[in-house]
């Protein structure tokens, strides 16, 4: 089912306010389409939720964003001039980080040293750890992370308070982009509670723009200004949060499921449930 709305089609067309426009991108692995023709746009300062079921291309749009892997055709526009990323690191150097569910954060040491993972801080020969713990304490501080100690390992924070520090490392190295991939996953309530606060402080700032990528249409209605629904490897939705609703979204997904069981019932597919 494809919704568009004049709200989504006017908010489009302001491009000058636009941060990131992607225009009609593609990705096809040989013979299987991940992505068929996906066209958005993020404004500055601006929060957009990008929702969609399993396989609808959320992850693999986020991958051709940050730079790890290049769209088959489309172009991106990051503040209207179009930039072809050559790697993670090109995209992270124009101002697009990411931070995936898997986090990339070394359980076995502490907060202070994943904060400063790969930009570490030396006094000649050796690592500067006072100036790594004082400034990484300042800086979980500024942006209201409560952690009992920068001195303690990864491995002993909770979920919530791991993503909370994957994304405070993002967040200092300024990026004008942010990309979360499914940052409340498998979170309990008080967890994400954690996440979602600390992207309404960041939303609040107007420094960076963000993309959530997203199952709980509850969760991301609750912090983003703008939601955007993929299927199929394009974009069929595009409202504000504020004219739009958990039941609309869930409708519009359900009509999917219905729709494709009946298709399988036309087609005569059943499942062969042994005796």
């Amino acid at each position: 089912m494809t919704t568009t709305t004049p709200e989504g089609a006017a908010a489009s067309a302001a491009a000058g306010e636009d941060i990131l426009r992607v225009e009609h991108l593609s990705k096809r692995y040989g013979a299987v389409t991940a992505l068929t023709d996906v066209s958005m746009h993020l404004g500055r300062g601006e929060v957009l939720g990008l929702l969609g079921d399993n396989g609808a291309g959320k992850s693999t749009l986020l991958k051709i964003l940050c730079g790890f892997q290049p769209p088959t055709s489309g172009r991106i526009l990051v503040e209207g001039q179009e930039i072809v990323f050559k790697s993670v690191d090109d995209a992270r150097a124009r101002g697009i980080d990411a931070v995936y569910q898997d986090l990339a954060l070394v359980n076995q040491l502490s907060v202070f040293h994943n904060m400063f993972l790969n930009r570490e801080q030396n006094n000649g020969p050796l690592l500067n750890n006072r100036s790594m713990r004082r400034l990484a304490r300042e800086h979980l501080d500024e942006m209201g992370i409560k952690i009992p100690s920068v001195n303690v390992e990864v491995a002993k924070l909770s979920g919530g308070q791991r993503q909370a520090i994957a994304v405070a490392r993002s967040v200092y190295s300024n990026p004008k982009i942010l990309l979360l991939d499914e940052p409340l996953a498998a979170m309990g309530v008080k967890e994400g509670a954690i996440i979602l606060d600390l992207v309404r402080q960041l939303k609040e700032q107007g420094n960076v723009s963000i993309i959530i990528i997203a199952h709980n249409y509850g969760q991301v209605l609750e912090v983003c200004d703008r939601v955007n629904l993929i299927q199929h490897g394009e974009i069929t939705y595009d409202k504000r949060s504020a004219e739009t609703s958990v039941t609309e979204l869930t409708e519009i997904v359900v009509a999917e499921y219905r729709k494709a069981l009946e298709e399988r019932q036309r087609l005569g597919e059943h499942p062969h449930i042994p005796s």
